[in-house]
C-alpha cells in the first residue's frame, strides 16, 4: 500500500457527553446545541476537513444535529450515520440527498451495522451478526443505486423494494462517499465490495498494517479500490511530559468498579473490533502505553475508539506520519474536553501536516490570512510591538 503524503483530518462532536475526566460526573460538561455549535464552528475556523457525529442510543440523533449545525458553518463536512436494519434504504437515500443539498454538498456517510445485541434489540433488531451484514449488503445495493439516479427493484433475503426512486438528487454526483469500519470477515467483505473509505480504530501500527493488507487484498479480488482512515483520540500539550500528565489526569477519578462494569458491557457485544480494542489493555491500568505514544486508557470505560496519541505537537505529528506511511489518509480525532482539544490539536499539530482539505478549505484560507496580517502573533506587547516566537526557557 503506497504511503499517504497528504491527510484529511476530521474532529468529533461529543453528542453523548463531554468532560474533563473519564468515568465520573466530576468535571462533566453539559452538551447542548450552544456547546456543539462552539465545537463545530471552532473546527470550521481551525481548518478541519469535517466532523464525525456518533450514533446509537447514548447519543443525540446525528441527522438532527447535523441539520442544525450545517447552516452555522461554512466549509465543515458532516460524517453522519446510516443504519442498515434500522432504516429503509429508500428513506435513508432521501435523507441523504436532502441534507447533501441543504449543506451544499458537505455530507459524508458513515455506514454503521451495529455491534451491541442488547442495544439492537432495544431498537427492534433481532438479527445475528452474520444476518446484520447480509442486510448491510442489500441495503447498500439499493441505497447506492437510488443515489445514482436509478429506479430500483430489489427482492432479496431481507429487503424488498419495488419502483424505488429519488425525485431530488444529491449535490455530490452518485451521493456522498461512504465510510465504514468493521473487523470481522463479514465486515471486510462489505468494505471490499461497496465502501469508499475503510476505517479502523487506533491499534498499534503493526496491527493496522495487517488489517490494511487484508482489506486491500479483498478489494483487489473484487476489482475495487478502497482508501483507509483511522479513528483516534489525541492528548496534545506543549511537551511530552505535560501530555502524559494530562493522560493520567483524565483517568484520575476512575475507580476499578467502573472499569469492571464497562468491560463487562463490552464483553457482551459481538463486535470483533470492540474485542480487539478491549484486548489491547485487558481492563488493566498498568500497561496502557501499547505502542510508542499510543495510550489505551480511554478504552477502559469508553466503547469503540479507545486509544489516544499522547505527546507534544511534534511527537503526535510524527506518529500520524507513521500511520500515513501505512496508507492511512484520513484521521478522525477527538479529545477531552472536545472544544479545548480541538484548539490544541488544530493550532499545534495541523500546521505540521500536509493536508488534503481542498483548495477552498478553511485551512488554506487561514494560512493565507496569516500571511496577510503577519500573524498569529499573540497579544501586543506594551501596545507597541508584536511578540516573537520563543521556546520555553
Amino acid at each position: 500500500m503506497p504511503a499517504a503524503t497528504h491527510a484529511k483530518v476530521l474532529w468529533f462532536l461529543p453528542t453523548h457527553g463531554d468532560g474533563r475526566f473519564l468515568g465520573t460526573s466530576k468535571g462533566g460538561r453539559g452538551v447542548d446545541l450552544a456547546y456543539l455549535r462552539q465545537i463545530a464552528q471552532a473546527a470550521d475556523s481551525l481548518g478541519y476537513y469535517g466532523v464525525l457525529l456518533p450514533t446509537g442510543r447514548s447519543c443525540e440523533d446525528s441527522w438532527v444535529v447535523a441539520s442544525a449545525l450545517a447552516p452555522l458553518t461554512e466549509r465543515l463536512r458532516f460524517l453522519v450515520a446510516v443504519r442498515p436494519g434500522l432504516q429503509s434504504p429508500a428513506v435513508a437515500a432521501r435523507m441523504t440527498a436532502t441534507l447533501d443539498r441543504l449543506s451544499g454538498g458537505r455530507l459524508l456517510i458513515n455506514v454503521v451495522t451495529g455491534g451491541d445485541p442488547v442495544e439492537n434489540k432495544g431498537d427492534g433488531v433481532f438479527l445475528s451478526h452474520a444476518e446484520r451484514y447480509e442486510v448491510t449488503r442489500e441495503f447498500l445495493d439499493v441505497y447506492q443505486r437510488l443515489l445514482a439516479g436509478e429506479t430500483v427493484d430489489h427482492a432479496g433475503k431481507h429487503l424488498r423494494i419495488e419502483g424505488g426512486q429519488l425525485l431530488f438528487s444529491p449535490v455530490q454526483q452518485g451521493g456522498p462517499p461512504l465510510y465504514f469500519g468493521g473487523s470481522s470477515e463479514a465486515a471486510i467483505d462489505v468494505a471490499a465490495n461497496t465502501i469508499d473509505k475503510y476505517l479502523t480504530w487506533g491499534e498499534p501500527p503493526a496491527l493496522v498494517a495487517e488489517k490494511i493488507r487484508t482489506v486491500k487484498a479483498a478489494a483487489d479480488a473484487a476489482g475495487r479500490q478502497v482508501s483507509f482512515g483511522i479513528r483516534l483520540h489525541v492528548i496534545v500539550r506543549d511537551t511530552d511530559e505535560q501530555a502524559w500528565a494530562a493522560a493520567d489526569a483524565l483517568i484520575s477519578h476512575l475507580d476499578d468498579e467502573t472499569i469492571a462494569q464497562a468491560q463487562q458491557a463490552f464483553a457482551r457485544m459481538d463486535s470483533v473490533g470492540q474485542a480487539r480494542m478491549s484486548k489491547l489493555h485487558g481492563g488493566r491500568r498498568d500497561k496502557l502505553e501499547i505502542s510508542p505514544n499510543l495510550w489505551a486508557g480511554v478504552g477502559l470505560v469508553r466503547g469503540g475508539a479507545g486509544t489516544a496519541l499522547v505527546g507534544s505537537p511534534e511527537t503526535v505529528a510524527a506518529r500520524i506520519r507513521e500511520y500515513q506511511a501505512l496508507g492511512i489518509d484520513t484521521f478522525i480525532l477527538s479529545g477531552y474536553p472536545h472544544l479545548e482539544e480541538a484548539y490544541r490539536f488544530g493550532e499545534g499539530v495541523l500546521p505540521l501536516l500536509e493536508l488534503d482539505h481542498g483548495a477552498d478549505s478553511n485551512a488554506t484560507a487561514r494560512r493565507e490570512q496569516v500571511r496577510a496580517n503577519m500573524g498569529p502573533f499573540g497579544e501586543t506587547i506594551a501596545n507597541v510591538s508584536r511578540p516573537s516566537e520563543r521556546e520555553h526557557a
